[in-house]
């Protein structure tokens, strides 16, 4: 599934919702912060989901690839 960048910023703001929902310092807080960056950053899916790949440590890059799937709709 390929998005335009309007898309991304749709997905980071439902993102940035999840990270408000969620306990400050918590996993959940962490990866949703990231999605909404990465999605606000990016110009597609592709280009997304490669950025969270990079993401450290391990459970927050774990936690952000689930959200990302979740919220695109498509499999990390």
């Amino acid at each position: 599934m390929t998005t335009s960048f309007n898309d991304n910023l749709d997905l980071a703001a439902t993102a940035e919702k999840l990270a408000d929902s969620a306990p400050t310092g918590s996993i959940r807080h962490a990866a949703a912060k990231s999605v909404a960056i990465t999605f606000a950053t990016t110009r597609d899916l592709s280009e997304a989901r490669t950025a969270l790949g990079g993401l450290t440590p391990d459970e927050v890059r774990r936690a952000a690839l689930e959200l990302f799937s979740e919220i695109s709709g498509t499999s990390a």
